[in-house]
């Protein structure tokens, strides 16, 4: 039997913000027709129990302090397993392109003679987690633009923004800052004022979601009731109170219907 050669392709998807069901249709559909899926550790599961079984599925996931792959490994192995494979699907939580390091794999691919690829976008925990718990990134009268930034550079200062973001009136959306959720409210707070309201989502639109809103004068005070050492969304600004009548609302509903 004569294998046909297939085309090296590599498809940089995006899986969500974690509910495995906010995956794009075009997503789900690159993932039933790849050859080889590279997924990271923000990835459900259930999602990866949907890919086919013929499908060779690699872990390469990065949490803060443990990398089961380095990013150079990564590139390596997207290029490796699309020249012998076919279509490598790269699926990232989150959206590619945002804090996923999206471009320098495109970068690598191309440079190693990868020339089809393609990029579907996966909707951004910065936007989806606040708004699964009932805070709008921007909402008439109280916020007309936000800011979203990470947390954690390359050095491990903050970014060179942040202070610009901590001194406007914008919302605030921070990733990878668990760790620093102290020091960014001191610096919030010079420029915005103690009663400023913060909110902590961890494990936005899943089932385990919770979220902790206070104020930038006290977070510190509450912090033992957060894993600071897991993912999380912290969102600055007056946007949060409309999250916290969400919440009120919710569990209003919820013993109503009990």
């Amino acid at each position: 039997m004569v294998m046909r050669h297939k085309t090296p392709r590599l498809t940089l998807l995006g899986a969500g913000p974690g509910d495995p069901d906010l995956i794009t249709r075009k997503g789900w559909k690159a993932l039933q027709m790849a050859d080889v899926v590279l997924y990271d550790a923000l990835v459900h599961p259930d999602l990866i129990a949907e890919i086919p079984t013929c499908v060779r599925k690699i872990y390469v996931g990065k949490r803060s302090g443990s990398h089961c792959a380095t990013q150079t490994e990564i590139n390596q192995l997207i290029v490796e397993a699309a020249h012998q494979y076919g279509h490598v699907v790269r699926l990232k939580g989150g959206d590619p392109f945002v804090f996923g390091r999206g471009m320098e794999e495109i970068e690598f691919a191309r440079a190693h003679g990868i020339q089809q690829i393609e990029v579907i976008p996966g909707i951004s925990s910065a936007i989806a987690g606040p708004a699964a718990a009932g805070i709008p990134v921007t909402s008439r009268g109280l916020s007309n633009s936000f800011w979203v930034l990470t947390a954690t550079t390359l050095d491990g200062a903050f970014a060179a923004d942040m202070e610009k973001a901590a001194q406007s009136d914008a919302t605030v959306v921070l990733l990878m800052g668990m760790r620093k959720i102290q020091a960014i409210a001191e610096l919030f707070v010079q420029f915005r004022g103690a009663e400023t309201p913060i909110a902590i989502i961890q494990n936005a639109t899943l089932d385990n979601q919770r979220t902790t809103i206070a104020q930038l004068g006290n977070i510190a005070s509450r912090l033992h009731e957060v894993d600071i050492h897991a993912p999380g969304i912290v969102v600055i600004g007056e946007v949060v109170r409309v999250g916290e009548h969400f919440a009120s609302a919710s569990v209003l509903n919820h013993n109503l219907s009990h």
